[in-house]
């Protein structure tokens, strides 16, 4: 079987990195861990300092983004590895839009499941922001798992 773990470092991929580490696999079970970053200068609101020139500050933030994207996604191979030592599990940050780019990894790789998880946004949030996982669970040629957080005992 092959799974692509698309995952954002945030506590909502983490519940996906957690469920899944949890889950049965079948032998030659291969797992791919990817972390899509964007281009900080164009997503981060001021983001390019006032004044002055932009000097190195564009490819510090690329840098910085991209180890970032390298230890969210080693860590969770750490994670996937030590409850499933019979996986195999590789990693890789990639550039680009997330909602086209996981589908793009997704379909380079043959995958037959996507794990992702969920902001649990609303309906008006979700249309103003628009959604990663409820965009490659429409559009994906494969098996999507989404993962909710669960509410916590203050959030019920």
């Amino acid at each position: 079987m092959k799974i692509l773990l698309a995952i954002d470092g945030s506590e909502y991929s983490n519940t996906a990195v957690e469920e899944l580490s949890r889950m049965p696999f079948p032998s030659n079970t291969e797992v791919r861990i990817i972390s899509v970053f964007e281009n900080p200068l164009l997503t981060a609101p001021g983001a390019v300092p006032m004044g002055g020139t932009l000097g190195n500050y564009y490819e510090e933030a690329v840098s910085n983004a991209k180890k970032m994207a390298e230890d969210i996604v080693q860590n969770a191979s750490q994670v996937l590895q030590k409850k499933n030592a019979d996986v195999s599990v590789t990693t890789d940050v990639v550039n680009g839009l997330p909602k086209i780019t996981i589908l793009e990894e997704a379909e380079a790789m043959g995958a037959e499941l996507i794990v992702v998880g969920s902001h649990g946004h609303g309906a008006f949030k979700r249309f103003l922001l628009g959604s990663v996982s409820q965009s490659i669970s429409v559009h994906a040629d494969c098996s999507v798992l989404i993962v909710r957080k669960p509410a916590s005992e203050n959030e019920k």
